[in-house]
């Protein structure tokens, strides 16, 4: 058992990680829905789609990795696919999966968010390091993104 004051050391850290990824995706959500008509679920499972080999996963492979139940990800699919940026497909390998495909119009709004994207992103990560609470935890995340991703 962990003393006191490590256990709230760990809450302390806990709750800045909760603030500052709240701050970033209210940031993110406003200017993806005011440019773009996506949520940052729509753009993530987009972004998701376009970095896989085939631009698509099975429907449970898409849940795991937005972490969301499999009746929200339906809806979200439906919606992207009622918009035309996403298909869905039955699997070659197995007739009773559903793989969800990303199409080229969803890989050109992609395409388009993503700078915008990225730059509200930096933004807010730039602003996050002045502040000396949170500056560890964005050294954290610029030490994450600048290794390369583990392969699979």
């Amino acid at each position: 058992m962990l003393p006191d004051d490590e256990v709230e050391a760990l809450v302390h850290g806990w709750r800045l990680l909760a603030v500052l990824h709240s701050k970033i995706e209210v940031r993110l959500e406003r200017m993806l829905q005011e440019r773009y008509k996506l949520s940052v679920n729509e753009y993530g499972v987009l972004e998701l789609l376009s970095r896989q080999e085939k631009h698509h996963l099975r429907m449970g492979q898409l849940a795991t990795a937005m972490v969301l139940s499999q009746a929200a990800t339906t809806r979200l699919v439906t919606r992207l696919e009622d918009r035309g940026l996403l298909a869905r497909a039955l699997c070659d390998e197995d007739r009773r999966g559903i793989y969800t495909n990303v199409t080229s119009d969803g890989l050109a709004l992609l395409a388009q968010a993503r700078p915008d994207h990225d730059a509200i992103l930096s933004d807010a990560l730039d602003e996050a390091s002045r502040n000396s609470d949170l500056a560890p935890i964005v050294a954290g995340i610029r030490a994450a993104e600048s290794r390369p991703a583990p392969s699979s």
